[in-house]
């Protein structure tokens, strides 16, 4: 089942969630630079990946929100009760998601350092560009905010299970 029904996610859905929130996860160690200056396992073996699964993630978010479209009409109801709090939820990860590697993008080439993805070389050092850089500046509280989203995400997922009992979680497994 590829495509998304009234009463499950599809595979194609199911694969973009469950494999960008492993890529998320491993943007969000990032965070473990910031102790001991980086010096430790996942300062030194995750960390460096950092922009170029950032930018893998900017080309799957945008590939997701394509999908998501193409979907729209074949996605499982919605308790009318709370469809429009779960479509702003959602909009937000997804404005989260797509302002990430867009901010963490203008933070290189803000600060002059380039953009080098994967070992390509998709924009070369140079002069610092302010406004890149201020804007790119944002990078770090969409961070915070994202992970804020992620974690009431997963909430409400975990309350629909245990508490309300009824099949949300298990359209996405």
């Amino acid at each position: 089942m590829n495509k998304d029904s009234e009463t499950r996610y599809g595979t194609v859905t199911r694969l973009f969630h469950w494999g960008m929130a492993f890529l998320i996860g491993w943007q969000l160690l990032k965070v473990f630079d910031r102790i001991d200056d980086g010096e430790h396992w996942v300062g030194q073996t995750l960390v460096p990946w950092h922009v170029s699964i950032g930018s893998l993630l900017l080309l799957l978010v945008l590939l997701r929100i394509g999908w998501a479209m193409n979907q729209k009409h074949n996605r499982p109801a919605q308790d009318p009760a709370v469809a429009f709090l779960v479509k702003a939820g959602h909009g937000l990860l997804y404005a989260a998601m797509l302002l990430m590697p867009v901010t963490g993008i203008l933070t290189m080439l803000g600060n002059g350092y380039g953009w080098k993805v994967f070992g390509i070389q998709l924009a070369a050092k140079g002069d610092e560009i302010p406004w890149m850089a201020s804007l790119g500046s944002l990078h770090s509280p969409i961070a915070w905010t994202l992970l804020v989203l992620i974690v009431g995400h997963i909430g409400m997922a975990l309350l629909h299970h245990f508490a309300r009992k009824d099949d949300v979680l298990q359209r996405m497994l």
